[in-house]
């Protein structure tokens, strides 16, 4: 409960079960920990994970595994304190793990902070060669080993959305131009672009890793698979009802900041589960606080 409140950004719950638990009496086991450790995440409160993680060890003798350090690098590089996570790594007890290497690594990557991130990079290839593909090398985030086994089908699939209407599964692809209402579909994403410009929306076209010129960018962002899921659930469901998708990747930070700067233009929640987490979009703010 503690693990799937954190991930769709109700971290406040996940602590408060916590503190509920020791009311019974109970002991928490390192696995609550791992909970805990999320929702801080989550919450972006450092000073608070560090506490339970020193409570874990000093309260409730609970050795630290190495799930426990991911955990905290994970909460370190999150909230952007990466060579605080980088210092963390060095002074743990234990040898640091391929996972440990790759978290970072994978952060860095995701706030810009390239040179620390190579060097992460080099690290999780010289201890295991097998989590770095072309990708990767390239400072894009790679694919990790408990997604293997879905490769094949991601790659049939492609950047892949998923939108359920009226008990009906539609499905999209980036730039999918196979839908019987395409033309439909792309002139109100056009009109809703203009309506996120006034709102002050600017497309951050690094996300598009395609050698093309800057307006080719743009119109790559504009036909993400998620908002063309969007725009067909805006236009094929109930007014002010919630719109839910699955995405297969992460979504993009571009998308990110687009669909809340939406869920503010259009006055609905967006619910959206990608390859991470639950993001519930609404008011123009997402459940995540941005720690994508």
């Amino acid at each position: 409960m503690m693990t799937w409140l954190a991930k769709n950004g109700l971290g406040e719950d996940a602590i408060d079960l916590l503190t509920q638990f020791k009311k019974t009496g109970m002991k928490p086991d390192g696995r609550m920990f791992i909970g805990v450790l999320s929702a801080c995440s989550v919450l972006g409160d450092i000073d608070e994970g560090m506490l339970h993680f020193e409570s874990m060890i000093k309260d409730y003798g609970i050795v630290p595994s190495m799930d426990h350090y991911v955990k905290v690098i994970d909460m370190l590089g999150s909230t952007g304190y990466l060579d605080e996570a980088f210092e963390f790594i060095e002074k743990m007890p234990l040898e640091p793990s391929v996972n440990i290497w790759e978290t970072l690594m994978d952060l860095c990557r995701v706030h810009g902070h390239m040179g620390l991130g190579n060097r992460c990079a080099g690290l999780v290839e010289q201890l295991d060669p097998s989590r770095m593909n072309e990708q990767s090398k390239a400072g894009l985030l790679p694919v990790k080993p408990s997604d293997l086994a879905k490769q094949k089908e991601k790659k049939k699939l492609a950047s892949q959305s998923l939108l359920e209407v009226r008990s009906r599964v539609h499905e999209y692809r980036a730039g999918d131009r196979s839908q019987p209402n395409t033309d439909k579909l792309y002139v109100e994403l056009r009109h809703l672009r203009e309506q996120m410009k006034e709102a002050g929306y600017i497309p951050e076209t690094r996300f598009v890793l395609h050698d093309i010129d800057h307006e080719s960018k743009k119109e790559a962002l504009l036909a993400h698979s998620e908002r063309l899921a969007i725009v067909d659930g805006l236009l094929n469901s109930p007014v002010h009802s919630p719109i839910r998708i699955i995405k297969n990747l992460r979504v993009c930070g571009d998308c990110h900041t687009a669909l809340k700067v939406i869920s503010k233009i259009v006055g609905r929640e967006l619910i959206i589960r990608d390859a991470k987490r639950f993001h519930h979009f609404k008011d123009g703010l997402c459940s995540c606080r941005d720690y994508r």
